[in-house]
């Protein structure tokens, strides 16, 4: 009998083994031929139409090796929090240039990358914020976000990659704090971002992946160059959020305590 809703190919996931990349790995198998998982730490056991691969961003020929037979990538792998510079360059910076080096030799026509609203974290809360704005990044992990965007734009206008960057929001099952109720995204929303990010008719594209906050800092994509409306909406947590209205003065940034010089100084000062 044949199966449904098997339109993406075979698609691999760096970054398998971490949260979002573990979520999307069962979100996206019913609409994929295949699924080669990729990171540093074994991800869990390969099921049905699984292949899993232990390997490091900064191993280029591993790297590469591990996805031959990819028809997209989900490039998730990375830090995903401000650290030393020198860290953040080699696994955010240099990795993704291995991602996409090894996407034009084996002739992957698609990579979908994980940028961060943290690129533009220093425009203020009053601002809604369109990815086509210079960056504006909040620190040093911001700085090497913006930088893959970059590396992303030449890879799509000189070799000819798809390449769509979803700048996440804040990724959570639920809001916990008052920023989230401008910056949060939800499972579902994420989900519906990246299969978007998937088939989209773009050569390439820029977009925040936030849920349909009504407080969100960010403008929504188009859905004509990215086709998927978010469904969530955090005001429906505002509730339970101790003093709610707290991240929204609007001359502070919308990065909030990320922005602050302590939050970097600690990695400039070791």
């Amino acid at each position: 009998m044949a199966q449904a809703g098997r339109g993406l190919g075979t698609v691999a996931i760096t970054g398998a083994a971490g949260r979002i990349g573990s979520f999307l790995r069962t979100e996206l198998r019913p609409d994929a031929e295949g699924l080669l998982l990729l990171d540093r730490v074994p991800p869990p056991p390969a099921g049905d139409g699984e292949a899993c691969h232990t390997v490091d961003l900064l191993d280029a020929p591993a790297l590469t090796a591990a996805l031959a037979g990819a028809d997209a990538i989900v490039h998730m792998g990375g830090i995903s929090d401000e650290a030393r510079f020198p860290d953040l360059v080699n696994a955010n910076i240099v990795g993704t240039h291995n991602v996409l080096e090894a996407a034009r030799k084996l002739g992957i026509g698609r990579v979908v990358l994980a940028s961060s609203n943290r690129a533009g974290g220093f425009y203020p809360t009053s601002h809604t914020t369109d990815p086509t704005e210079p960056p504006r990044p909040d620190g040093l992990y911001g700085v090497t976000k913006a930088a893959i965007e970059a590396l992303g734009r030449l890879y799509a206008d000189k070799f000819g990659l798809t390449v769509v960057c979803l700048r996440i929001g804040s990724y959570e099952d639920a809001p916990t704090e008052s920023r989230h109720l401008a910056t949060w995204l939800s499972p579902r929303d994420a989900a519906g971002f990246v299969r978007a990010a998937l088939t989209a008719d773009v050569d390439y594209t820029v977009a925040y992946a936030v849920s349909a906050n009504t407080r969100r800092f960010w403008a929504l994509p188009d859905p004509d160059v990215l086709p998927y409306t978010p469904l969530d909406d955090a005001e429906t947590h505002a509730s339970e959020i101790p003093a709610p209205d707290a991240a929204f003065d609007p001359k502070a940034p919308q990065a909030g305590t990320f922005a602050s010089p302590e939050f970097t100084l600690r990695f400039l000062d070791e």
